[in-house]
């Protein structure tokens, strides 16, 4: 979806709710769980989008495309995102010191699809600044936060990555959403700017 459709054609998006599923046909989780289905049901959910950086200790950048990002908690402030145990940055996530997590703007979705794929260098022709702990940092971003790595828990098929935030700022720009396999903007001004 592109980052200058309305509300509605977001809203759209959903399709038409006569053709929704019948509460009687929700489908019971197992371990044979046809995983393609359960990301078409998981995609029902409108989430923002954020790139993770990073920089190993020997000076090697890594960036991804995440939707699975949170907030834990205020005080002290902590983040968490998720990794997939297979993605071939996981050394550098696992070795370095800080990492950035960047909330993208609607007009980012180029951004966001340059992360999501594999590429010798996704960093090529970017202008970087420096976060902490040598993590590069994207701009034109809704929001940044820099963490430095706390802790990491295994769980299926990732890997639940949790940072202290030590440095964040934020815009008024409107964010990238994710739904339904699209990307798009919210379509309206924050509450702020009306």
């Amino acid at each position: 979806m592109r980052a200058d459709k309305s509300a509605e054609a977001v809203a759209g998006s959903l399709g038409d709710p006569a053709a929704w599923p019948e509460e009687d046909t929700f489908r019971r989780a197992s371990p044979a769980i046809d995983s393609r289905e359960f990301r078409t049901a998981l995609a029902r959910f409108p989430t923002g989008v954020t790139v993770v950086t990073a920089c190993s200790g020997g000076g090697r950048l890594a960036g991804v495309t995440v939707n699975s990002f949170c907030s834990v908690s205020l005080a002290p402030p902590l983040l968490l995102w998720c990794l997939s145990r297979t993605a071939p940055s996981r050394s550098v996530f696992s070795g370095a010191s800080h990492f950035a997590i960047h909330v993208l703007a609607a007009d980012q979705g180029r951004l966001s699809r340059r992360f999501s794929r594999g590429a010798k260098d996704k960093f090529a022709g970017l202008e970087l600044g420096e976060g902490l702990g040598g993590a590069p940092l994207l701009d034109g971003v809704v929001a940044l936060f820099e963490c430095r790595r706390a802790d990491s828990h295994d769980a299926g098929d990732h890997v639940i990555i949790l940072g202290n935030v030590e440095r964040y700022r934020y815009s008024r720009r409107q964010p990238l959403v994710f739904h339904a396999g699209d990307l798009g903007g919210l379509g309206r001004a924050p509450a702020q700017d009306r």
